[in-house]
């Protein structure tokens, strides 16, 4: 993570320092310039190069990997200096805003010929300030994920009761949402957002109590206090939404107002002035979404991998979108699924409209597939950044609403969420798509500057300019063939450069002749090559003006039309708004039900009840991959759901040996879970969900070096949240608590845990584990439930059949999953016969563990003497410890002898 401290944006900035003396005009400009944007890397335009010195270029060079160099001396020293193409910039700035450095753009701002003609240095401005958090171009933004700019504010409460005030926003698309929190559930909350740049004030970035908080974003800007001033909040946000008073807005807490104000103050300054249309603040009541913490987001690997990879993730597995606003609604969707069962229902109803007709679901993926992204191409153009392209863009969205209107227009009763799609669709003026059809080319170029754009008959005017800009240049033709045949110089060319304009060009044994009279009156020496000798004619000198003139004429005419045309998007921008999100509302509800129909998923039931009973459940991801290699995958049903007499929900205690699927059978459940309230049908045969508050997981553990923490510190800590934080309507999923210190601590640790769970929690829980005396504490947990992956063993070899059934198991079988891994075959003896021994010798039994300890005791009982076990004790003992049939005929014999060796010696 980088944090970019420092930064005060203009116009914060201190005035410039006092250039030294004898230093270039040039490099006196560059100071000012960076003086006025502190913290930034000032990437500087230097003709075909942005230029970068002094400390930015020797960052820029390290975080780019490009050479770092010098250009001239600034007191005595050199000056480091790397550089970047002009053309390539956008390839490096993504590098830098990855890291989460902030840049400031500085453009050359007149010609060069005018900076001469003044005899000064070109004149240089800052047009752009880049930041993690306020990208709009498709060249530095992830298409399928949002791009979040995040305030934070807090108010200090007694005894530590401070809350929260949040604000994020994504400039590209517009989006703007509030929301106010307790500082405890101030991690799951960012984990939920996921911003790319967070701006804090400056005491809370140097709080130690979120410190560490802080440090797990992506960037952190930290700003003065103006920035976040409550008492000019509301002011300021109706300022920049135009409006009279808050009551055209939403209703929020000063809190919020604070963020909210702080997010639009940031933006106004990293936009210079420019503002992009943002919806108004939408606010999100607490307790609307169900609560997940960054360690479960992490261990259940919902939009990335453990290794940070969006492969392999459970957005991956059910990402059939078609569109990028579709992905980045679903991605929203799965970071925060929802706790109001009416609001998913609805989202169920939509996808089971799409389900139950295929054929008008692929009607409409295919016209989605046309649509384009019409929320950030609005963006662009209300930046002044947009180009012809965006301009095509919004003119093919409202042709493709008419299209999947049309399509929609089957339903006879359309759902609810599908109906809103289809008013939002209805929105967007048909007017504006003419007048955009008629305007622009059917070939169009990337950049409005190089012209070419506008239809030809849209303006009689332009089409007046280009006749002329275009006749010039038949001109220049029929002028070449002129001069060759009254020079006697077949060869003789016109052509043009940057430098001399238009020009005639002869080879250098024809250069003496233009040179000599008569010719020399008409044609006047401009240069002389290796090769070539070149001239010049006033004649030509007036056709170059006329051209220069009418390409400049026709390039000024487009650019107009193009800025009408822009505005007059602009003021239907509400409306192309609500139209491009119905876009993505489609594509997510399609999409959903392409998976529902493609892999065998199941409406399922949501209520408000406790209830938890999955019936033929499958992981998602685990059953795709072993799709794909043509393996199946082994359902199982999982039920913790409170019985008739019961209090609350039941904890299931899952025994097995490794590799079982243990894991995967926990995950698999949680999965289920929050894809029912997402909105999602799920894959299971059958399922009735009571909606899910919190989502709690403790499953894989790794340490965590940079807070000094083991991993069984970490795996402490998770646990430590789960049993302070989960209420009933919690589901927790617990993975081989206690496994990462010694034997009995852990065992201990796992024992008082369920406990807790049991008694206090009171929750829907899944426990896996080793200690397999765990299972005698449902003889007095009413509602701890045993169950077990089933294995088979055959001729000394473990089969998993990965099926979950009633019951405990005894062993773990990791000897045979070691041998399975490939430790050395001497190992893999040994340790059977160290295991044989300690089974032999065992004295804590399940059954005198649990009457030693009663529930929750506050005082140990003294353990009684326990008499030591007789020879022939132990001789029975160990005869009844060993596997004949898993042993080899040689391990028998190792075994035989052992059992000799204890007779008594005669």
């Amino acid at each position: 993570m980088t944090i970019r401290p420092d930064i005060a944006l203009p116009p914060d900035a201190a005035p410039p320092p006092e250039a030294p003396a004898k230093m270039s005009p040039m490099m006196e400009q560059y100071h000012e310039i960076k003086a006025a944007n502190p913290g930034l890397l000032l990437f500087y335009r230097m003709g075909d190069f942005y230029e970068l010195f002094f400390d930015d270029a020797e960052i820029a060079a390290r975080a780019l990997g490009i050479t770092l160099t010098k250009r001239g001396k600034h007191l005595g020293q050199d000056i480091p200096m790397c550089g970047v193409p002009v053309e390539r910039a956008d390839d490096y700035l993504h590098r830098l805003i990855a890291l989460g450095h902030r840049v400031a753009v500085c453009e050359q701002t007149e010609d060069p010929a005018a900076a001469r003609a003044r005899k000064s240095v070109v004149r240089r401005d800052v047009v752009r300030l880049i930041t993690p958090g306020t990208l709009t171009e498709d060249t530095l933004l992830d298409a399928r994920a949002n791009n979040y700019l995040l305030a934070i504010a807090r108010a200090r409460g007694s005894a530590g009761a401070d809350r929260i005030g949040l604000a994020w926003i994504d400039i590209s698309t517009g989006e703007f949402n509030v929301t106010e929190c307790s500082t405890a559930e101030l991690a799951a909350t960012l984990a939920r957002i996921n911003p790319n740049e967070a701006i804090v004030p400056d005491a809370l970035y140097s709080d130690t109590e979120l410190a560490p908080t802080l440090r797990e974003l992506a960037a952190v800007t930290p700003l003065t206090r103006d920035v976040f001033d409550s008492a000019t909040a509301e002011r300021r946000l109706c300022d920049y939404f135009a409006v009279a008073t808050m009551d055209g807005l939403a209703a929020l807490s000063r809190l919020e107002a604070t963020a909210a104000a702080a997010c639009v103050t940031y933006v106004d300054r990293t936009q210079l002035g420019k503002r992009p249309p943002l919806s108004p603040p939408s606010r999100e009541a607490a307790g609307t979404t169900m609560a997940i913490d960054p360690a479960t987001r992490a261990n259940l690997e919902l939009t990335r991998t453990l290794a940070g990879e969006r492969r392999g993730s459970l957005l991956d597995a059910i990402d059939c979108t078609v569109t990028a606003a579709g992905s980045r609604l679903l991605a929203q969707r799965l970071a925060a699924p929802l706790t109001d069962a009416a609001a998913i229902a609805r989202r169920l109803d939509a996808v089971e409209a799409f389900t139950a007709d295929s054929g008008l679901r692929e009607q409409i993926r295919s016209s989605l597939r046309a649509a384009p992204d019409m929320a950030r191409a609005l963006a662009r153009l209300s930046l002044g950044r947009g180009g012809p392209r965006d301009l095509a863009n919004l003119r093919d969205g409202i042709r493709a609403a008419d299209e999947v209107l049309t399509q929609l227009g089957q339903l006879a009763t359309p759902p609810q969420e599908i109906a809103s799609a289809m008013a939002a669709l209805q929105r967007p003026s048909r007017g504006l798509c003419a007048e955009l059809g008629r305007a622009l080319a059917d070939d169009l170029p990337l950049l409005k500057r190089d012209g070419g754009f506008v239809r030809e008959g849209y303006e009689p005017a332009l089409d007046e300019t280009r006749k002329l800009r275009d006749a010039s240049r038949l001109v220049v033709a029929s002028m070449q063939a002129r001069y060759a045949d009254d020079t006697g110089i077949k060869a003789l060319k016109i052509r043009h450069n940057n430098v001399l304009g238009y020009f005639v060009e002869v080879s250098a044994q024809h250069g003496d002749k233009l040179m000599a009279p008569p010719l020399n009156a008409t044609f006047i020496h401009r240069q002389t090559l290796a090769g070539q000798v070149r001239f010049t004619t006033a004649e030509l000198g007036e056709i170059e003006a006329k051209i220069a003139n009418a390409g400049d004429r026709a390039l000024g005419l487009e650019l107009e039309i193009f800025d009408r045309l822009a505005a007059m998007i602009d003021a239907a921008g509400e409306d192309l708004r609500a139209a491009a999100h119905a876009f993505a509302l489609l594509d997510v509800a399609t999409a959903l039900a392409k998976l529902a129909s493609d892999d065998n998923y199941v409406r399922p039931e949501v209520d408000e009840s406790l209830s938890f009973a999955i019936e033929g459940g499958r992981h998602p991801v685990v059953e795709q991959a072993l799709k794909k290699a043509g393996e199946p995958f082994i359902a199982n049903a999982c039920d913790l759901s409170p019985g008739p007499a019961q209090t609350n929900g039941q904890i299931w205690l899952l025994t097995g040996p490794n590799m079982a699927g243990k894991s995967t059978f926990l995950r698999q459940n949680a999965l289920i879970a929050l894809l029912a309230q997402v909105g999602s049908f799920v894959p299971a045969s059958r399922a009735r969900i009571g909606i899910v508050d919190r989502l709690f997981s403790r499953v894989g553990a790794a340490d965590d070096l940079a807070r000094g923490r083991s991993t069984f510190m970490v795996e402490m800590v998770e646990t430590a949240a789960i049993l302070n934080q989960a209420s009933e309507r919690a589901l927790v999923i617990l993975d081989e608590i206690g496994r990462g210190t010694a034997t009995f601590d852990g065992l201990s640790i796992a024992w008082a845990a369920i406990e807790h769970l049991h008694e206090q929690n009171r929750c829907r829980s899944l426990f896996a584990t080793h200690y397999h005396e765990l299972t005698a504490l449902s003889a007095k947990l009413p509602r701890l439930f045993n169950a077990t992956v089933r294995v088979k063993e055959w001729r000394g070899e473990v089969v998993f059949l990965h099926e979950v059934l009633p019951g405990s198991a005894d062993r773990s079988y990791g000897i045979q999953v070691a041998k399975l891994a490939g430790l050395p075959p001497s190992v893999v003896t040994r340790a059977k016969a160290v295991l044989a021994k300690l089974e032999a010798n065992d004295r804590g039994q399940p059954k005198t563990l649990i009457d030693d300890l009663p529930l929750f005791a506050m005082t140990a009982r003294a353990p009684a003497e326990a008499a030591p076990p007789s020879e022939a004790e132990q001789l029975i003992e160990a005869v009844k410890a060993l596997h004949p049939d898993e042993m080899t005929p040689r391990e028998a014999l190792d075994a035989l002898y052992a059992l000799k060796a204890k007779l008594p010696q005669s």
